[in-house]
């Protein structure tokens, strides 16, 4: 992993945060989103939303669920 640069909105398809604060961020790097490239992990499932954050939640558990639900959903979309 490293930090998100303004340039990856030219070079990928597709920018995936976990809560509304990564899209936030990211949007203020590349100068907003207009070709809706940015998406939370969760969007790619049957229940959109933020990802769990352990840090606060202490729910590692529910974090890996999500996560591993979005994968899926994601993967699912980029084999389409």
């Amino acid at each position: 992993a490293r930090q998100l640069q303004k340039r990856d909105y030219r070079e990928f398809d597709l920018l995936i945060g976990m809560d509304r604060a990564n899209l936030r961020n990211m949007a203020r790097i590349c100068g907003g989103d207009p070709e809706g490239k940015m998406h939370l992990l969760l969007d790619f499932t049957d229940r959109p939303g933020e990802v769990a954050d352990p840090w606060y939640t202490g729910d590692f558990d529910a974090t890996w669920r999500d996560v591993e639900e979005g994968c899926r959903g994601l993967l699912e979309k980029i084999r389409k």
